[in-house]
């Protein structure tokens, strides 16, 4: 297992006590590995400081306006491919498949395209395709880092320490694009309603649609598409 993906999708992960009591071995992880360079183990000080000290319900509550609350920060990478459109189920059946014909079948009640998941079965996978995937989703990787430094939160250094792994560099116009959506307000209960209301996920595959394989559908990650809800059919 790759220790540091582990540890890496861990961090992404909703905060649990579990969690803080495991910070000190993820910590001992990341400082180890020459992979990521002495600046980026600085950087991911802060979050590593912050999940394993600060209250609980204090990172829950972060955690949950970040990513569940905004979704131009989604941790569900397909929402960042395929919005809502019809094509997102077919995504997360092959997906699925492809989990399970490598023998990870995920114990969590998060979707398959949620980051940490992927993260984990990375970390079962060779570091070359762990490397081919990362660089496919380059650009989803540092527009997050990009909207998480611009709200001062340490889980940026996440994001640029994925990148650093993938040694890959993000499309510069791809993450323009996707900047140029504006964030999404965690406060305005009333838009997010709007907006999730008609964002029902499908997952039985379309008898007219093929379902490409892992590599496949992360490639397509090049072509972002901005994370608008479909029109209600």
């Amino acid at each position: 297992m790759d220790r540091t993906l582990k540890s890496l999708s861990l961090l992404l992960s909703y905060p649990s006590v579990e969690l803080q009591e495991a910070m000190p071995e993820i910590d001992d992880v990341l400082t180890a590995d020459d992979r990521l360079s002495d600046a980026m183990q600085r950087a991911l000080r802060p979050i590593v400081e912050a999940l394993a000290s600060r209250d609980i319900y204090e990172l829950q509550e972060e955690y949950v306006m970040l990513f569940d609350r905004s979704r131009t920060l989604s941790l569900n990478l397909f929402e960042h491919i395929h919005g809502e459109s019809r094509d997102r189920g077919g995504a997360m059946v092959s997906l699925v498949e492809t989990y399970r014909d490598a023998g990870f079948d995920p114990v969590s009640t998060e979707l398959p395209d949620h980051l940490p998941v992927l993260l984990e079965y990375l970390s079962l996978r060779s570091d070359s395709e762990m490397r081919d995937v990362l660089a496919d989703a380059a650009h989803i990787l540092e527009t997050l880092n990009v909207r998480l430094t611009r709200r001062e939160s340490n889980y940026n250094a996440v994001f640029a320490a994925l990148l650093q792994l993938s040694g890959a560099t993000a499309d510069q116009g791809a993450v323009s694009e996707m900047l140029a959506v504006p964030d999404d307000d965690p406060t305005d209960l009333e838009a997010l309603d709007e907006v999730w209301q008609d964002s029902e996920v499908t997952f039985g595959a379309d008898p007219n649609a093929d379902c490409p394989q892992v590599r496949d559908m992360l490639t397509k990650m090049d072509v972002p598409i901005n994370p608008a809800p479909a029109a209600a059919e």
